[in-house]
């Protein structure tokens, strides 16, 4: 396991995947029960796993209660992340959701209580609530930080605008930044390349990536059975629905049967890959339901794809950037003329080609 700093505007070291627990309880249609989650908690923590992701609304509270007696033994070993917004068993309404200052601190409270913690490495907004002004979000966080209940804010799920304009308000302002955003990202969705990922490397703040087997679709499993998230919770999953799609997958698949790896090892390691290749730390979050899931994941620490499969794989799933990213690269290469492609701005060392 590698570690890197969330962003290089913090001090808070993480470990390259992260611990997401929404299989941890068994209030939902699936998951884990409390002593299957244990195994795959202390089997993360072995591989060198520090960085623990939950949320008040996952198995109705459950996984933050699990995780109480998990990170007991050493709460301070861990970075732990929860989230506010959608509320949790016994506390959702109007009064009760959203991103309002009264949410936050009340949700705070509780969370806190559940994990029997005094405090969070990181507290996001799990998503825009399409009423409270960004203004308030970031405020509360920033008074929160400064009273010891968290040390990061972090927003999840918005867009690239709102981030920016919230870090950027923030430091002006003096205040505790944002320090990372999350959003969903794999080969079967590289959409955040459009914005997302580009305004955080831009602001150096972290970026954690969720779903990156697509909810199951880069394992190919879903071609012979619709067992999984599609018949269980019926979201937060890509289908096989587009020619693009289609040819992720094939790709994944061949370059699997080509190196007797599972397609997710497969999936996870050109993910891991493109993570290096940032320009800020980027941190896969896994969500295994299973030990078996758990050292799929694991698995791809210890694989590196040749070249020309990585390739292969960037080339199928390459994303569609539109306006204004194409007309962008049309006139740099009118504005360099012939020298385009061998032009190479001061920075861009950074990344490999």
């Amino acid at each position: 396991m590698r570690y890197t700093t969330l962003g290089t505007e913090t001090g808070l070291r993480v470990s390259e995947f992260a611990l997401g627990t929404s299989n941890f309880g068994t209030k939902w249609a699936t998951g884990a029960d409390q002593a299957a989650s244990k195994q795959i908690f202390d089997s993360f923590a072995e591989a060198g796993g520090t960085f623990v992701d939950t949320a008040d609304t996952y198995q109705q509270g459950d996984s933050e209660h699990y995780l109480a007696d998990f990170l007991a033994v050493d709460r301070d070993h861990f970075v732990v992340a929860s989230k506010f917004t959608f509320g949790t068993a016994g506390q959702t309404g109007i009064s009760k959701t959203g991103n309002s200052r009264k949410t936050i601190v009340r949700s705070l409270e509780a969370t806190l209580t559940r994990l029997g913690t005094d405090y969070l490495d990181l507290y996001w907004a799990h998503s825009p609530d399409g009423v409270t002004p960004l203004a308030e979000i970031t405020d509360t966080l920033d008074d929160l930080v400064r009273g010891g209940k968290i040390l990061h804010g972090g927003l999840s799920n918005f867009a690239a605008w709102q981030v920016a304009q919230a870090v950027a308000s923030a430091r002006a302002g003096g205040r505790n930044p944002v320090i990372a955003t999350q959003f969903e990202y794999s080969l079967a969705a590289r959409d955040g390349e459009r914005d997302l990922i580009p305004m955080a490397e831009s602001l150096s703040i972290g970026g954690l990536l969720y779903s990156p087997l697509g909810g199951g679709l880069l394992t190919g499993k879903y071609r012979t059975s619709a067992e999984g998230r599609l018949t269980t919770l019926n979201s937060i999953i890509q289908r096989e629905d587009t020619a693009q799609k289609t040819a992720v997958v094939d790709a994944v698949l061949a370059i699997s049967a080509e190196t007797s790896m599972p397609a997710a090892v497969v999936a996870i390691a050109w993910l891991r890959a493109r993570n290096a290749r940032s320009r800020t730390a980027l941190v896969t979050i896994i969500g295994p339901r299973t030990l078996d899931q758990l050292g799929s994941y694991l698995a791809a620490l210890d694989v590196e794809l040749s070249a020309e499969q990585y390739d292969r794989l960037d080339a199928a799933s390459a994303p569609v950037l539109g306006i204004p990213h194409d007309s962008a690269t049309a006139s740099r290469n009118r504005v360099l003329g012939g020298t385009a492609d061998s032009f190479v701005r001061p920075d861009e060392h950074l990344v490999a080609p």
